[in-house]
């Protein structure tokens, strides 16, 4: 398939010349995949279950030091860079896969060389902290899979486990996301991308966010007040970071309960984006909630958002 054009790309904070969208190809059973551990550290019997389901379907490869703690991440900052760096550049794998989210990614993501992705294309695949890996694959207009990481595989159904396999080795499938609730009517095409809120939040603050113009964003998050979910969309606005988008996706926004106030995440959205004024339609199943939906970032999309309820399109007409 012939990569669609991109609108701009960024080069050390700079636009240069207009790259196309890659989108990896897909996998097929046996491919290699790559698991890494870019955050933080995990439970090892929930990785091990997820790296047994993985080895039934595909040939699996990892470094033993994704198993390595320090404090609160998996390792020093170099053993997980270098891991990473390493898994992009070596030959003939078709995924990385990345253990668990948490944090970490936010200290070296800036340093490692994505570009790489454009070279030798290959799905990036992780939720949570990963987003910041997701959000270089963006810079650089490569596709990645939003879905869970290998820990959530590890205590995943058979139906998780199914749909992340036809994510992977289907990516350019349409799949329909129907039964969301329409905030602010209308209809876009787009590139979907986007992720944690936290951490696209973090990345703009860094320099690092440039969503597609015309794009269609996402956003989940877990464990923060209604209060500092207005403070990051507030200043995601303010910054002019959301002005270029052409629709909104809200997806679950998980222990995030209000306080003594009263105030509710539904209303925070209510006050900071239907004001945008672009398609704007909640209740995706995609982030920290009991289902993590597999969604790509890069792929085209469409966001239908009626008066009778919203969908959500993937690879409309790709």
């Amino acid at each position: 398939m012939r990569p669609a054009p991109c609108d701009v790309a960024m080069g050390g904070g700079v636009a240069v010349e207009p790259l196309e969208w890659v989108i990896p190809p897909g996998l097929a059973p046996r491919s290699i995949v790559r698991v890494v551990a870019p955050s933080g550290p995990f439970d090892p019997a929930l990785v091990w279950r997820g790296l047994g389901w993985l080895a039934e379907r595909y040939r699996v490869r990892f470094d033993r030091g994704i198993f390595e703690r320090a404090g609160y991440l998996a390792g020093s900052d170099a053993r997980r860079r270098d891991e990473l760096a390493s898994a992009l550049e070596e030959p003939d794998i078709a995924a990385i896969l990345c253990s668990r989210g948490g944090y970490g990614t936010s200290r070296y993501a800036h340093t490692v060389d994505f570009s790489r992705l454009r070279v030798s294309p290959r799905w990036l695949v992780g939720f949570s902290d990963v987003t910041a890996l997701h959000v270089e694959a963006t810079r650089h207009r490569v596709a990645s899979l939003h879905a869970p990481n290998v820990t959530g595989l590890g205590r995943g159904d058979a139906v998780a486990r199914a749909e992340f396999a036809r994510a992977l080795e289907q990516p350019l499938e349409q799949r329909t996301f129907a039964g969301l609730r329409t905030h602010v009517q209308g209809g876009v095409t787009g590139r979907l991308f986007g992720g944690n809120l936290t951490l696209l939040h973090a990345c703009a603050a860094a320099g690092r966010l440039h969503p597609p113009a015309g794009g269609i964003l996402v956003i989940e998050d877990v464990g923060e007040r209604p209060y500092r979910i207005d403070r990051m969309l507030a200043t995601l606005v303010a910054g002019g970071h959301l002005a270029r988008l052409g629709g909104i996706v809200v997806a679950d926004f998980t222990e995030c309960a209000p306080t003594t106030d009263g105030v509710t995440v539904a209303r925070v959205i209510g006050e900071l984006l239907e004001p945008l004024g672009i398609p704007l339609a909640s209740g995706l199943a995609v982030g920290h909630g009991v289902r993590n939906m597999p969604v790509a970032f890069g792929v085209p999309a469409r966001l239908e958002a009626l008066a009778s309820g919203a969908s959500l399109v993937l690879s409309p007409r790709a």
